[in-house]
């Protein structure tokens, strides 16, 4: 028999059961005797036979998809989220599907777009680009959705979002602890709201104490931009002391600009902080003191929310902290 058209009616003839007795054996809860699911499993073993759950849950209109749109994926914090995800959701008993974007608003678009034609059931968009009208479409079919770190004001998804004002002005706090007054901020040209809310919020904690704050922008958020911006910032009459680069992948091309082109030393001269807290963080070239994401917080909320009764007054967003992680790159932590 060939095993890629083995039916429920074939494992119940082989069993000699029921087709009912075949679905409940499969179905998690339901009531069948020991007896009959042992020869059923039997059966189906034999046969190679598989629920087509895709199925199973079209008939309740549920596919049990939940789409991960996602751009950067070879950054260590976007992998570290997405193996996270992808984990919790299956643990769930969710499929999930990974759509790989570029950083143009037209591929996260198409992506989005590509979500209704699989019949999925939610979308989790972990990129701050796809347009407003992108995010209604998915909901207006009936989708669910979750926006992590965007300033969406449409009604509907449920958003995550850390508190990066109140992350911005503890590295001001730090700074000042440590001595400096000449303040930087590295930012990328990407613009995202989670990247945005850090730079403003730097900007008016650093205002509150009557400092002004230098902003260099310069491509993605990668290496590559933080040491072209250490190009900038350290050839300048008046180089700054500290800097709050918005992820830690810049702070490291940051600091091996500033420590191999310029001579600089890290904490004793510059004073730096990063945001993540990516694996390489903690390792012994760089040391940085940098805020935690709390992915588990993320990655738990996102799918219980998922999962929750929709018609039960959900909360429809989650503000998270990020805590500050200590180590080798500000002077004189107190």
């Amino acid at each position: 028999m060939n095993k890629s058209f083995v039916s429920a009616d074939d494992v119940a003839k082989r069993a000699g059961v029921s087709r009912s007795a075949v679905s409940r054996t499969f179905t998690p809860g339901a009531s069948v005797s020991e007896e009959t699911r042992q020869r059923v499993m039997e059966a189906a073993q034999a046969l190679g036979y598989h629920v087509n759950q895709l199925a199973r849950g079209l008939m309740r209109s549920e596919s049990g998809i939940v789409c991960l749109v996602v751009s950067e994926m070879d950054t260590p914090y976007r992998a570290r989220l997405v193996r996270a995800l992808t984990h919790e959701l299956q643990t769930a008993g969710k499929i999930a599907m990974l759509i790989n974007t570029d950083r143009s608003d037209g591929s996260v678009d198409a992506a989005l777009r590509q979500t209704l034609h699989y019949r999925a059931d939610a979308s989790i968009l972990l990129s701050g680009l796809p347009d407003k009208a992108i995010t209604r479409l998915c909901l207006n079919s009936g989708q669910r959705i979750v926006l992590i770190n965007r300033d969406d004001d449409i009604d509907g998804p449920f958003r995550i979002n850390l508190d990066d004002g109140q992350a911005a002005r503890v590295a001001v706090s730090a700074f000042l602890r440590a001595g400096c007054r000449h303040l930087a901020f590295a930012n990328s040209d990407v613009g995202t709201p989670s990247l945005m809310a850090r730079e403003r919020g730097f900007i008016a904690a650093a205002a509150e104490f009557g400092l002004e704050v230098t902003v260099v922008r310069h491509g993605n958020t990668v290496y590559e931009s933080g040491r072209k911006i250490a190009q900038t910032l350290f050839t300048e009459p008046k180089r700054p002391d500290a800097v709050f680069c918005v992820n830690d992948l810049m702070a490291f091309g940051l600091m091996d600009g500033a420590r191999y082109d310029f001579g600089l030393n890290i904490p004793e001269d510059l004073c730096i902080v990063g945001f993540d807290d990516i694996e390489q963080s903690s390792w012994t070239s760089y040391n940085l003191t940098t805020f935690s994401q709390p992915v588990d917080e993320i990655v738990k909320s996102s799918v219980a929310w998922l999962q929750s009764d929709a018609t039960a007054g959900r909360v429809r967003s989650a503000n998270l902290h990020a805590p500050l992680i200590w180590r080798k790159t500000i002077r004189n932590k107190l």
